[in-house]
């Protein structure tokens, strides 16, 4: 299939992978998919909506967490509605400038969570282990500081890798996976050097790797050490339950790129099994995040149950 697409001449107009589905399951893929998108998008949506307009979220713990939901919307909305529609209309045709924007902000999703809960994680850090001086550190300035650093870092991060892709010279127009990457552009090229590229893209990985486990690990080491030495039982639960939710939330994230990667290391695994490994690290994140928070985060659920004892009042 590769070979029918890969020539010597590059096309703005790219074929990309199609995702195997049987004639007769092809409606019913479309609108289950379509019904994870649209559950997601109205999960996080509430979340998003209850930290911008309830006061009692209006903290700023919940102000950094406000760019989990974000990040989780914007991967699954890049990536699922596409896919969906390919599925039906079997076109699997984009153009070249919409790969690289795919790719760029599906890569930007994946490093935005791995900074997006290590800070986080340092913001429960502050408040359980120096609550009288955190709204000394934590504030607005600070908030925002940390915010900007994790999606800075990204961003910069990200931007030169794809830099690195876009200088090299392009002949083939097949893209191997069903959703654009890094690697997939890469594997574009042709008679260029990409030693640079692959060097730069474990190096990348790993950075990203040792600044959300390092930070994290550090942040709930330390909330540990807190909370065994602190006399009172209801203070140990209540800082273990802040911090359950982003512990699950990693746990899941790492569990999916794992899977993601072991994938692609099994030489029994179908071709289709390992798209749809694929698409589980922007699908479901997305979808169980909301759910984790809505679950383990207190405030979340009060203020959500506040909004619907509103509405029921206003209607009746």
């Amino acid at each position: 299939m590769e070979a029918q697409f890969s020539n010597d001449t590059f096309s703005w107009s790219l074929q990309i992978a199609k995702f195997d589905v049987s004639p007769e399951a092809v409606y019913p893929v479309f609108f289950t998919g379509t019904l994870i998108y649209f559950f997601s998008v109205l999960c996080n949506g509430i979340i998003l909506a209850l930290i911008l307009t309830q006061r009692s979220l209006h903290k700023p713990m919940f102000y950094i967490m406000f760019s989990l939901p974000l990040a989780d919307l914007v991967g699954i909305t890049t990536l699922l509605p596409r896919l969906l529609i390919d599925i039906v209309t079997q076109s699997n045709i984009l153009y070249y400038p919409t790969c690289v924007l795919q790719g760029f902000i599906l890569h930007l999703y994946g490093g935005g969570v791995y900074f997006i809960l290590a800070a986080m994680a340092f913001d429960r850090y502050i408040a359980i282990c120096k609550p009288l001086r955190y709204h000394s550190i934590m504030t607005p300035f600070t908030v925002g500081g940390v915010i900007a650093l994790a999606w800075g870092t990204d961003i910069a991060l990200e931007v030169v890798l794809f830099a690195l892709q876009a200088r090299l010279p392009k002949c083939k127009t097949f893209i191997v996976n069903v959703y654009c990457s890094n690697m997939a552009l890469v594997q574009l090229s042709c008679g260029g050097d990409i030693t640079v590229n692959n060097i730069y893209g474990l190096v990348l990985t790993g950075f990203m790797q040792v600044v959300s486990v390092g930070v994290q690990l550090f942040s709930y080491v330390q909330i540990l050490k807190t909370c065994l030495s602190h006399s009172q039982s209801d203070a140990k639960i209540k800082a273990v339950n802040t911090c359950l939710a982003q512990i699950i939330t990693f746990a899941l994230f790492e569990i999916v790129c794992t899977t993601v990667i072991l994938s692609y290391r099994l030489q029994n695994i179908s071709p289709n099994a390992q798209k749809l490994c694929g698409i589980m690290t922007f699908t479901v994140p997305p979808v169980v995040n909301p759910i984790i928070y809505g679950m383990h985060t207190k405030d979340i659920r009060i203020a959500f149950l506040m909004v619907l004892k509103k509405i029921k009042v206003t209607f009746t």
